[in-house]
């Protein structure tokens, strides 16, 4: 990437927002932290964020709120909800909401890597499936070239096919009494041939 990814860590917690900054500004992202979910709406509506974090367990608005309103803003960016209350129930909430991962605190240094390489790769296959999908739509100069060639094949063949018709139309008609007249001559030859034999 030419720019560093930008991460935005939510989390009434503020332990929990410095040890990602620790983590992933020695390797390259600009990380923002949040303390709240108006806080972190805030933060989003200035600026284009390529990952949040959020906790599920925060006053006022939780983490599940604050990815609904993420998604509705920003639906193409991913959110990773990391807890400490990593029940089945919460599990499937956050999946319904259509979040990229679901992590449980606490979390080591490889966990906030790997987690946050995993959703950039996924927003990056995101943004891909769209222009690969145009690209196959949108014809290419040379497919274009070979169609209109074609077309032209087409065309010329069919004209040279009307034009041909009534000539060969006419060699069948001239040729057909010569065709009858020799089967004719042969099927009486053999007929003869035969009374010959038999007499």
């Amino acid at each position: 990437m030419n720019t560093s990814p930008k991460v935005l860590v939510v989390d009434d917690d503020a332990v929990v927002g410095r040890s990602f900054d620790r983590v992933l500004s020695q390797k390259g992202y600009a990380v923002s932290t949040a303390l709240s979910g108006p806080e972190a709406l805030n933060e989003i509506s200035g600026k284009d964020f390529d990952v949040v974090f959020t906790d599920i367990k925060m006053p006022g608005m939780d983490g599940f709120e604050v990815t609904k309103r993420i998604k509705e803003k920003c639906p193409w960016t991913p959110v990773v909800i990391v807890t400490g209350y990593g029940t089945a129930a919460n599990e499937a909430t956050a999946e319904v909401l259509g979040v990229s991962g679901f992590v449980r605190k606490p979390l080591t240094p490889e966990m906030i890597e790997g987690i946050t390489l995993k959703a950039l790769h996924e927003k990056e296959a995101g943004e891909a499936a769209p222009q690969a999908a145009e690209a196959a739509i949108e014809p290419r100069p040379e497919m274009a070239e070979t169609s209109v060639w074609k077309t032209v094949a087409g065309i010329t063949k069919n004209t040279a096919l009307l034009l041909a018709a009534p000539f060969v139309g006419l060699v069948y008609a001239v040729s057909l009494p010569f065709v009858g007249l020799g089967l004719l001559a042969w099927f009486g030859g053999r007929a003869l041939v035969r009374r010959y034999k038999a007499g």
